[in-house]
């Protein structure tokens, strides 16, 4: 099997005036990809689904006020960081790829989309790309796939991208579950991807990532891609309770912690905050239910609940430690 593959390699690269260069992948890698610019966020954003183990971090690239890359098919890396430099510099996302498959011998397999902080969308699928192939792009976005069933999955991705309501997270995923339902990738399925950056850089790279999520290996991986999205979305909310539990702005934290449980009920550690929260301010009657609930799920919470109070998380209070463990 590995023969035969070098074999077809080699067949596209010397039967069609590509030069032979040793960053040319001998298969190819990601199947059908997103970018994408919310023109209200200024949030710029890369979701794939490919029939490739870890995907994500091969195909999408992006900086938080430069733009966003995918680079697929048989994948050069260097289109992700060296995109994002030249957008940096001040190029458009038209003229980067341009300079960028100006300098490939290889650009005949490649299968690049950018988009830049201006809207700018530029889209290059190459001519021996394994097909079905090919890309649509649209105002701040372009959809892109190769290796499909039918050649109406790239179609489907722009339609749906545009008719979703949502943020960019939202919209993005529904373009990605448009192609699967349209055929997708005519191998199969087994990793996924989403990356989105602010729309204003800090200055400090991690604080601009807003999701970074990668589905490595999985059956389902755009189910399980949308699962971690709501997850992900949980914990911004339990993060920002905690951030305002920190100001004393204790509705705003519950309020918080509310919406955090109400996106992830199947995981009880978050209701078991909220009760912390709730009985470390005089808040005991409203937080007894929630502890009793969580203890009845998992008896490990009423034994770490006391080693709380050495950490200021509950007050050094006895009788009040001793009506929440025995719940």
């Amino acid at each position: 099997m590995r023969i035969y593959l070098l074999v077809i390699v080699w067949y596209l690269l010397f039967n069609s005036n590509i030069a032979y260069s040793q960053e040319l992948p001998i298969r190819p890698v990601s199947t059908y990809s997103i970018v994408a610019l919310d023109p209200e966020t200024k949030e710029l954003g890369v979701a794939v689904q490919s029939h490739w183990f870890s995907v994500g971090p091969i195909v999408p690239w992006a900086e938080a006020g430069v733009g966003a890359v995918a680079t697929q098919s048989f994948v050069k890396i260097d289109y992700g960081p060296d995109g994002l430099r030249l957008m940096r510099e001040g190029l458009s996302a038209r003229e980067t790829l341009e300079k960028l498959i100006s300098e490939d011998t290889g650009q005949a397999v490649r299968q690049v989309a950018m988009v830049d902080i201006q809207g700018n969308v530029a889209t290059h699928t190459g001519a021996r790309c394994i097909a079905a192939a090919g890309h649509q792009a649209g105002k701040n976005y372009s959809v892109q796939a190769n290796l499909m069933e039918y050649p109406t999955v790239w179609p489907a991705m722009a339609e749906a991208f545009e008719r979703t309501k949502g943020d960019l997270a939202d919209r993005m995923m529904a373009a990605l579950e448009a192609a699967q339902r349209e055929g997708g990738d005519i191998r199969g399925r087994q990793s996924a991807a989403m990356l989105i950056v602010s729309g204003e850089p800090t200055g400090v790279p991690w604080k601009d990532v807003i999701l970074n999520l990668r589905v490595e290996d999985h059956p389902e991986p755009l189910k399980e891609l949308k699962r971690l999205i709501r997850i992900h979305r949980a914990y911004k909310h339990a993060n920002k309770g905690d951030e305002l539990l920190e100001v004393d702005d204790i509705e705003g934290a519950l309020r918080e912690y509310s919406l955090a449980e109400e996106y992830y009920p199947e995981n009880i550690e978050l209701p078991f905050w909220t009760a912390v929260t709730l009985a470390g301010t005089g808040r005991l009657e409203e937080a007894l239910p929630i502890f009793k609930k969580v203890f009845a799920t998992n008896e490990k919470w009423r034994t770490l609940t006391p080693r709380l109070v050495k950490s200021e998380l509950l007050p050094d209070d006895p009788d009040m430690l001793k009506k929440i463990i025995n719940q």
